[in-house]
């Protein structure tokens, strides 16, 4: 990776509000996920919004400029449209005429999709490739019951972003191991909108266009997934937990997923858990934690970072990086 970035709207709301609005008491969803505030999108503040402001924070990290981008990949549930892509916009807010650009839509794991997407292109090109972008962004205001307590109390907005190109050896990210189970894609989704339930007065009326998500079904997925993919990525590089210098997880509840460090055979001070602040911002968690850690200095040249992805559909995904040297 040559640099990171990312972006928070600037309206910042905190959880005692939250837990007023659903009539709980101030500290409820604090005590249960963690989450101290979460920011909120302006009005008329789309995900190719935010999604070019972290973009934009990724390339200046990198000393670079949208002209050396080829190609664009952006993981969302929560896209502009439904068509065109959001990468497509982004592009054209960042002027990167030469770039390709598409949506992945894996949801919390969308990063990283979008980084074995980008080390795909990278590896096929000629001569000397240009960069990738890669980036992570929801604006999942848009799309919450208020009355939900299981959902309004742990989704924000956000995005963030990575720029990939080449690096000499040892360093470099993968290989990318992606895995879903379909059987599961109930657990959490919008069900309205597509192309099965198109949107009608009847679909607003029994707000279908809203997340909907099974909490007991998706903390069991975190509970067994986090742990497994720590142990299949060692097992897979032959080294030990301990030997990992940091371990990225996507963190829809920081609270639990900081729990799973003993579990998963880390040490607490291992996890990078960032999502007090930002609350569950789905395809935008993993790589804003990644660059909270990068700007914090945790990370240093020849350090084994693994990103650990999961969310809806249901869809995992890890890889492990070599972090290159300044």
């Amino acid at each position: 990776m040559r640099g990171t970035g990312s972006y928070l709207p600037e309206r910042c709301v905190p959880s005692t509000e939250v837990a007023r609005s659903l009539g709980l008491a101030d500290g409820w969803v604090r005590e249960r996920t963690g989450i101290r505030t979460r920011h909120l999108a302006a009005p008329g503040q789309a995900a190719s919004d935010l999604a070019a402001a972290a973009a934009r924070d990724a390339l200046d990290a990198a000393g670079l400029r949208p002209a050396d981008l080829g190609l664009i990949v952006l993981g969302t549930s929560t896209p502009d449209e439904l068509g065109p892509s959001t990468a497509c916009r982004v592009q054209a807010l960042l002027g990167a005429r030469g770039a390709a650009a598409f949506d992945v839509a894996a949801a919390c794991a969308g990063f990283v999709f979008g980084l074995q997407a980008a080390l795909g292109w990278l590896a096929a090109q000629r001569g000397a490739a240009p960069y990738a972008l890669v980036i992570g962004v929801e604006v999942y205001s848009r799309f919450l019951d208020p009355a939900d307590r299981g959902t309004a109390a742990l989704f924000g907005d956000g995005a963030a972003a990575a720029v990939v190109g080449p690096v000499p050896a040892p360093y470099g990210i993968g290989p990318v191991t992606l895995g879903s189970d379909g059987t599961r894609a109930g657990d959490v989704l919008i069900p309205a909108g597509g192309s099965r339930l198109p949107a009608s007065p009847r679909t607003l009326a029994d707000l279908g266009h809203t997340i909907r998500m099974d909490g007991r079904a998706v903390r069991g997925f975190i509970a067994e997934t986090l742990p497994r993919l720590v142990a299949e990525a060692c097992a897979d590089a032959g080294i030990k937990p301990a030997d990992l210098a940091l371990v990225v997880p996507h963190q829809p509840n920081p609270r639990l997923v900081a729990s799973l460090a003993g579990r998963a055979g880390l040490d607490p001070a291992q996890l990078v858990i960032a999502g007090e602040d930002v609350g569950n911002i789905g395809a935008a968690s993993l790589p804003y934690a990644l660059d909270r850690a990068v700007r914090d200095g945790r990370i240093a040249g020849g350090d084994l970072v693994l990103l650990a992805g999961f969310g809806a559909g249901l869809t995992w995904g890890r890889t492990l990086i070599t972090w290159p040297a300044a």
